[in-house]
């Protein structure tokens, strides 16, 4: 029996059989499990989950599969089930930083940046913090120095460093930091030879003379303070200690409604969150003393006394106005 089939029914079986046979094999998964993914609604809500396959993630618009966001992959768009369109996107050090699970107030993105280049914080550098809390600059200090550095950070309030123990843990950093439940006040610093040092603590002139022994000489120290008042008061301290180069500031960041007919500032801004100050650790010279004029004697006779009247020819060869 001859086959009677058309070029056009064999190419559309051979297809249907080709999408049955991919449909029956698991699709690579572009995301590994574990990976932190962040979705966004098409409202601008956003959802950081690490990656489950076999979870999902409950939002107003339906569920979301994060089997479907694993073979998605960063920079698609994944449907819930009832076909509202999320995006996927690695979160970036900002937003790790925004969604850390808090118990009190964070440093927010605008200084953190400042205080990384302020301290001079890159691979490899060991870096010392005071002041943990929710570990937000605990965070970004950890992404930055790298698997070849390392992060000391102390905490003296039990359930901020069990929270901050598991914020690093859920980023993924906690190997590069090292925790510990002290008040640095009495216990002082068990480290020695840190690159940078930075305190956030209700009032660190208190703690200024434990940094020289835990930092290397020049290394930047740094300070957040809420009142100009604590800040007066650690400018005193500073100027007393073996301390230089100290700098006083604060970070205002204005946003823009990105309308481009009608690009303005937004209504509302987040203005003052806290002073940063910062300082080098290290003594200041003694001034420069110019030595005492040794006055001529008028017994010398090769010198004799002070006249004023000197050679001529020899004033007139020092005398940049001088004319021949």
């Amino acid at each position: 029996m001859s086959d009677t089939s058309t070029p056009d029914e064999t190419t559309t079986a051979e297809l249907a059989a080709t999408n049955l046979a991919l449909a029956d094999k698991p699709v690579a998964a572009l995301i590994p499990a574990g990976q932190l993914v962040l979705v966004i609604s098409p409202k601008g809500k956003r959802y950081m989950h690490a990656l489950d396959p076999a979870r999902e993630i409950h939002t107003h618009d339906g569920r979301i599969l994060m089997s479907d966001i694993a073979v998605t992959g960063f920079g698609g768009i994944v449907r819930s089930h009832l076909g509202h369109p999320y995006r996927v996107l690695k979160p970036t050090v900002y937003e790790l930083i925004k969604g850390v699970k808090r118990q009190t107030q964070i440093m927010y993105p605008k200084e953190i940046g400042y205080v990384l280049l302020k301290l001079g914080i890159q691979p490899g550098c060991r870096v010392i913090e005071t002041g943990t809390g929710s570990a937000g600059l605990t965070l970004a200090l950890a992404t930055y120095v790298g698997d070849t550095g390392k992060v000391y950070t102390y905490e003296r309030r039990e359930e901020f460093y069990k929270l901050a123990q598991k914020n690093l843990a859920r980023v993924g950093l906690s190997h590069r930091v090292e925790q510990h439940l002290a008040d640095i006040e009495e216990t002082g610093f068990e480290q020695t030879g840190a690159d940078a040092l930075f305190l956030d603590v209700r009032e660190p002139q208190d703690c200024l003379r434990h940094i020289p022994p835990a930092v290397t000489p020049g290394a930047t120290c740094g300070f957040l303070l809420p009142t100009v008042n604590q800040v007066s008061e650690l400018l005193r301290g500073l100027e007393a200690g073996p301390f230089t180069e100290i700098e006083a500031l604060e970070i205002l960041v204005r946003r823009y409604k990105c309308v481009p007919d009608r690009l303005r500032p937004e209504d509302r801004m987040v203005a003052h969150t806290g002073f940063l100050v910062f300082a080098r650790c290290m003594e200041n010279p003694e001034p420069f003393t110019r030595p005492a004029k040794v006055p001529v004697s008028e017994t010398d006779p090769d010198l004799g006394p002070e006249t004023g009247e000197g050679d001529p020819g020899q004033d007139a060869e020092h005398d940049p106005e001088a004319t021949e």
